[in-house]
């Protein structure tokens, strides 16, 4: 019979097992969460990384504790390892170790797959080498449930996300004057953003229910929050916005919050252009399309001379006179490279050779807008006014946050479940049935690899989806992440762990669609990701059952039954 603190080998070598599997989910899942905000410029590769850092961390701290339990003791039948509690510790370990296996496996080839697709098809593969199919439940409570929240999660999503680019296209973009019906509506959009994300979070933080807060005190504490940040962006964001897009001021971003003290600015240029995001040959091969243009000039959409309109002030350059002057000053920097460097100190190249490996995986572009096989692609979608998409760059900002909390809350617990099961029964020396509260530091723990596994390999999965699906602009991406995180957070509360990759999947393609163009969605890129999904959960079970076959059943000195 075990005894409490028996077999610490086994906890130590999943300590380390669920850190790499954790990191896994950092560079594959939560890559995928953030493709969207990359590619349409709303954020930099860094700028992601260093948000995902808190909101990742904070998710799994905060709300990742009810996930863990389902996946702990949801899927096999823990009776049958009531009488040998070591074997499921066991089963446990060989789980993470089919799970982070595959996963880094997908994620060094650039295949985004589901992380909850592969812990939940590892810990099936150890209960069936276990025990056989019977000691998994197949009923609606069990695997059925999960198998079902699959393919709901893509579909949700992309109606959710649909729904709200419809009315986004309708009601801002295809307006004649966009930008003014933009700061009309910037505010509702933060409003409603932020009374979800919040409204979320007072349901499942940390002495939410110990607190005793009924559920018209919830609501009121959700939608005074988005009350107060809609003020705060009507009275300091809204008149920012007007003066750098309508007016033309050279402003920056530190002026937001004290913009009405900031005097009278002189306006920028005409001559100046937009440092667009999409490739000059894709937009190109969009301007020649007569059929589109005429529509566009109608309903809003960009034309020739509205898409000279500047939407970043960083990106603001000349197109005459400044071009000719760049071009002399990078001859003369061509000149004076060709001079022979300074012998540099040992010491300032070994810290450049590991800054250089450290920082690897935030130098990389991972954006493909000039990408020869898909301008066609590119070249379906609708164009609005570039005015009009930059204002939502700062509502995809807010909703690539709120997306990387849902995040860290839901599939913290592909990682840390299995790792939290291991240690309920090393301090017990017992195969409880019954949900055991997850502790904070493996939480907390989880949070951290996951952050390590994004900012070294993350780069690999933005690379692979980014623009990859369809055309994505500021507008678009915040749509398919408001959707997303709302199918996940909404699984988080009701303890269903569905996968992050579907969500933020369907909600793209979903908006893709809203194109009115089916060859604006890469309809290839899409078959390689459902193929990934459908291999996922038996290889994932493949390798960890084998393992624990191999484990379980060699010949040994020491017999446990």
């Amino acid at each position: 019979m075990m005894e409490p603190h028996d077999y610490t080998w086994i906890f130590g070598a999943s300590m380390v097992f669920a850190f790499i599997d954790a990191y896994g989910i950092g560079a594959n899942d939560v890559a995928n969460s953030f493709a969207t905000s990359v590619s349409s410029g709303s954020l930099s590769l860094i700028q992601a990384c260093i948000i995902a850092c808190f909101t990742e961390f904070l998710g799994a701290l905060l709300l990742g504790a009810g996930v863990a339990e389902t996946i702990k003791s949801g899927i096999i039948d823990i009776k049958n390892y009531t009488n040998d509690p070591e074997m499921l510790m066991l089963g446990m370990m060989c789980a993470l170790v089919g799970s982070f296996s595959w996963v880094l496996t997908a994620t060094r080839f650039g295949w985004p797959v589901s992380t909850t697709h592969s812990i939940i098809g590892a810990i099936i593969g150890v209960g069936i080498a276990g025990y056989g199919g019977d000691t998994v439940d197949w009923s609606w409570d069990g695997v059925i449930q999960i198998i079902v929240s699959w393919f709901l999660s893509p579909v949700l999503a992309g109606a959710v996300a649909a729904t709200i680019y419809t009315i986004t296209k309708y009601a801002v973009l295809r307006q004649v004057d966009s930008v003014k019906w933009g700061l009309r509506l910037v505010p509702v959009y933060f409003f409603v953003t932020i009374s979800i994300a919040v409204l979320y979070i007072c349901y499942k933080a940390p002495g939410a229910k110990e607190a005793g807060l009924g559920t018209g005190e919830i609501l009121g504490i959700a939608f005074g929050s988005g009350v107060v940040v809609a003020l705060l962006v009507f009275a300091f964001l809204c008149p920012w916005l007007r003066r750098v897009v309508v007016e033309r001021e050279d402003l920056r971003y530190y002026h937001i919050p004290i913009i009405h003290w900031v005097s009278k600015r002189q306006p920028v240029a005409a001559d100046l252009e937009l440092n667009d995001s999409m490739d000059p040959r894709t937009r190109a091969a969009v301007e020649q399309e007569p059929d589109e243009n005429s529509c566009t000039q109608q309903n809003g959409e960009a034309s020739d001379s509205s898409r000279k309109i500047i939407p970043s002030v960083s990106d603001r350059h000349s197109s005459s006179e400044n071009a000719e002057f760049q071009e002399k000053h990078q001859q003369t920097f061509v000149e004076d490279s060709e001079e022979p460097t300074p012998r540099r100190s040992p010491f300032y190249e070994l810290k450049e050779r590991i800054l250089g490996i450290l920082l690897h995986g935030l130098r990389q572009d991972v954006r493909n807008i000039d990408n020869d096989r898909l301008r066609k692609i590119h070249a379906a979608a609708q164009l609005y006014e570039d005015d009009a998409e930059y204002m939502f760059s700062f509502l995809q900002i807010l909703t690539a946050i709120v997306t990387s909390f849902a995040h860290g809350s839901n599939d913290v617990s592909n990682a840390m479940g299995p790792l939290s099961s291991i240690f309920d029964i090393w301090q017990t020396g017992q195969a409880e049935g019954s949900k055991v509260a997850v502790p904070v530091w493996i939480l907390a723990y989880g949070g951290i690899a996951i952050d390590i596994g994004l900012i070294t390999m993350g780069y690999r999965l933005m690379r692979s989806m980014g623009n990859n699906i369809t055309y994505v602009t500021p507008s678009r991406g915040f749509c398919a992440e408001l959707g997303a995180s709302l199918t996940v957070l909404t699984a988080s509360q009701l303890g269903l762990p569905v996968s992050t990759t579907h969500c933020i999947t369907g909600a793209i393609t979903a908006v893709g669609l809203c194109n009115g163009n089916w060859r604006a969605v890469n309809w290839k890129m899409l078959g390689q990701v459902f193929f990934g999904w459908m291999a996922t959960l038996p290889i994932a079970g493949l390798i960890a059952g084998l393992l624990y076959a191999f484990a379980a059943y060699s010949p040994s000195f020491v017999y446990i039954r």
